[in-house]
């Protein structure tokens, strides 16, 4: 099969990507200890540029000095990081038409700085670290807001491509939208809307900073995968409420930390170990319900994609307008080339999840390489 649709190009936004293979963000753990880039960290991301990747969405940058989630986790929340991250940028730029995306992140409950006390929307412990979070008081959440929207603003100004919020995995904004770990009664908490308030006030006060033509993305929680969590259902409903209100492109995921330890163990979300073909694409399900209801935002399909023949099944169905992957990248970071030139067999990776074990220790790498 020609892969005429995984090969052609596509828009986020105003921003053209040459091919609709995606890089999803992924925690590398190769900054310096100070947060700022490191020459190992260019290094992983010129390899994804010269493998043929259209865009790549970096390990999230921490919005506050409490938000990294490693030793070694990149940094956003001032303006001395810029330097490193204009170099990184630069260095992505320099080949073959390759667009980077910042990825925005704050840890909440999940923060793996001890120096720290976790924040999160509501006091509910959690299970990973084994720690209560402090409620946040209402007006600190204003204060959440401008961590992103200043974080945003200085991505922009690093020339990257477009942003991308990271709203899952049991991160602070995932805690908002979900009824597992939102208990709160003012404005934002309660009903969907109002647990979605957050988001739509990012995007608004981002909009305003980096006006209308740099792409503002989401990585978007749609199931917790936990008792008394979020639900596909409402999942749809927040997916149309961030869509309305205006992101550029929704990349749908699920679980976290507790999902993952739950009776599901590792298979669970979102790191679903790949035993056979049928176990691949496990979003696909939740991207058909949502693709319907979000009118013209592209989505974007995650979660076990290994075949570039069922991709192009996908994007040519119009299930969805991209296609991300994590693991496979670690192993072969020159997978789309391969693809693009003719060698159309699955991706190699074994998705047994040693990358995702590692790297809350060390460096990100894959133990068969």
């Amino acid at each position: 099969m020609e892969l005429k649709n995984l090969f052609s190009p596509g828009k986020i936004g105003n921003v053209q990507i040459k091919n609709r293979i995606i890089r999803s963000a992924t925690s590398e753990n190769m900054a310096a200890k100070d947060g700022q880039v490191s020459d190992q960290l260019i290094k992983v991301y010129t390899e994804l540029a010269r493998g043929g990747t259209g865009l790549i969405i970096t390990g999230g940058l921490a919005v506050h000095p409490s938000s990294t989630l490693t030793r070694c986790a990149p940094c956003l929340y001032d303006y001395a990081f810029l330097p490193g991250q204009k170099k990184l940028v630069e260095a992505v730029h320099d080949y073959s038409e390759c667009r980077i995306a910042a990825q925005l992140v704050h840890t909440g409950r999940q923060t793996g700085n001890r120096k720290y006390q976790p924040v999160a929307p509501s006091p509910i412990p959690d299970k990973i670290v084994n720690r209560v979070p402090r409620e946040l008081k209402t007006e600190e959440i204003g204060d959440v807001i401008k961590m992103f929207v200043d974080a945003g603003r200085r991505a922009y100004e690093s020339e990257y491509d477009a942003i991308q919020l990271h709203a899952a995995h049991g991160f602070l904004l995932s805690n908002f939208i979900s009824p597992y770990s939102n208990k709160r009664t003012d404005e934002y908490g309660g009903d969907t809307q109002r647990r979605t308030k957050v988001l739509v006030e990012i995007y608004d006060q981002l909009r305003d900073e980096v006006g209308k033509n740099f792409p503002i993305t989401i990585k978007l929680q749609t199931q917790d995968g936990v008792p008394g969590g979020l639900t596909s259902e409402e999942g749809k409903e927040i997916a149309k409420i961030v869509a309305d209100a205006g992101y550029d492109a929704i990349e749908p995921s699920g679980g976290g930390g507790e999902s993952i330890i739950g009776e599901s163990g590792i298979d669970g979300l979102p790191s679903r170990v790949i035993k056979s073909p049928e176990d691949e694409n496990y979003f696909l399900p939740t991207v058909n319900e949502i693709k319907p209801i979000v009118n013209d935002c592209p989505v974007i399909l995650m979660g076990g994609v290994r075949n570039p023949l069922s991709a192009e099944k996908v994007l040519r169905e119009k299930a969805a307008e991209f296609i991300s992957m994590s693991r496979p990248l670690i192993y072969e970071p020159d997978l789309p080339n391969r693809w693009k030139n003719g060698d159309t067999s699955p991706a190699l990776c074994t998705s047994c999840n040693e990358c995702f074990m590692n790297v809350l220790e060390g460096a990100l790498h894959c133990i068969y390489i």
